[in-house]
């Protein structure tokens, strides 16, 4: 019988990619005990262009080198101040910080390093900070979102 991981099994963290000479309000240690619930996007794609040969039923597939989607972050909005401060730093680094991330996947609540996917040097390109509503119990969430330039390889072998 397979074995199959439930969403709640899939968690992300990022760590921030400190430029050389940075001097602002972020630091490597942040995020370390962030672990972002809502992971969606990173689908991959390749565009391809078919070209028919003269008068072929079917047609030869050119195919242009693969592309990562974007991948959106989300996580529930915090109580403590710590975690507010970063937020606002955060909103000042939109398109210009650089992010690792990490999306962990659990086989039943253990980690399981095979299944991890790492997402290096990931530019942040989008805040978006939590909606209110005063008739909601809904928890307040942000979220992140990262552009992806590449995949790493199997990091966990």
């Amino acid at each position: 019988m397979p074995n199959f991981a439930a969403q709640r099994q899939i968690v992300a963290s990022i760590a921030p990619v400190i430029p050389t000479g940075y001097t602002g309000t972020i630091k490597s240690t942040d995020f370390k005990d962030v672990k972002f619930t809502q992971i969606s996007g990173g689908e991959i794609t390749a565009a391809v262009e078919k070209v028919y040969l003269g008068g072929e039923l079917f047609p030869e597939t050119l195919c242009a080198p693969p592309e990562v989607g974007d991948i959106t972050l989300t996580n529930f909005y915090p109580e403590d101040e710590t975690t507010r401060t970063l937020l606002r730093a955060i909103r000042q680094v939109v398109g210009r910080f650089r992010f690792n991330i990490t999306v962990n996947v659990y086989n039943c609540d253990i980690a399981d390093p095979k299944a991890d996917r790492y997402y290096g040097n990931a530019l942040l390109v989008g805040f978006t900070d939590s909606d209110g509503d005063a008739s909601s119990g809904t928890p307040a969430t942000y979220a992140l979102t990262f552009s992806i330039s590449s995949i790493a390889p199997d990091v966990a072998k």
